[in-house]
């Protein structure tokens, strides 16, 4: 078997196992739910105002928290098979929103036209999340908010241990996942004002993914 034969058949699993995932993604995460999240979803994206973007918004299970009254909903996500349990939620729900296939590395978005920025679950996924943030800070105008709830590295010792040795694992059956990231820290780096934080923990699943942070970062006035 050839290199390129091999290379095509392990893009061929990739996106069949990114298929499966979209398919049970809310299964899994509904007993997480039930146990809290979406209490931590309502908070959060209760927040949003203005022209809101959603970086890897998924299967869409922020939407029933948006506000009624925002003056545009777009939900950004890169994957194909979660593009299209999103378009469905979509079609079969009453919120109206435009639904973009782009990455948090890369919003296609000017300059300083974007009000509220939401990350829920993705800033431990994403490639390079100082870029995805810098690209945050770019789009949002100034004053403008980015509201995140994200797992992140633990801060027991022992936890944090744990999160390291079953980072790799967790990454490829989670679609590249990151469960020992210090996202709070990397918001902090990327020039983001941190106006409100709280620490809670994801109950009923891994423990290596239950350290939570949620809150508010805002872009300082220029």
């Amino acid at each position: 078997m050839g290199s390129g034969t091999v290379r095509q058949a392990v893009a061929q699993g990739s996106n069949a196992w990114a298929r499966v995932f979209a398919l049970v993604y809310d299964p899994l995460l509904w007993v997480g739910e039930r146990a809290g999240l979406a209490a931590l979803r309502q908070d959060v994206v209760g927040r949003a105002r203005g022209r809101t973007v959603e970086l890897g918004s998924g299967t869409g299970l922020n939407l029933r928290y948006y506000p009624g009254d925002l003056d545009e909903l777009i939900l950004t996500e890169p994957g194909a098979a979660m593009r299209g349990r999103l378009a469905r939620r979509l079609r079969h729900g009453r919120r109206r929103a435009r639904v973009l296939d782009a990455s948090a590395e890369r919003l296609p978005f000017t300059d300083a036209t974007v009000d509220t920025v939401v990350s829920t679950l993705v800033l431990c996924t994403v490639d390079a999340p100082e870029q995805a943030l810098r690209e945050v800070g770019r789009v949002l105008r100034p004053g403008g908010r980015l509201l995140f709830l994200e797992h992140v590295r633990s801060r027991s010792p022992r936890l944090a241990s744990w999160q390291d040795r079953l980072a790799g694992p967790w990454r490829r059956c989670a679609e590249g996942c990151h469960c020992n990231r210090a996202t709070g820290e990397l918001i902090r780096a990327c020039g983001l004002e941190l106006e409100h934080a709280v620490e809670a923990s994801w109950h009923a699943m891994p423990p290596i993914v239950r350290p939570l942070i949620a809150g508010v970062a805002t872009k300082r006035e220029s």
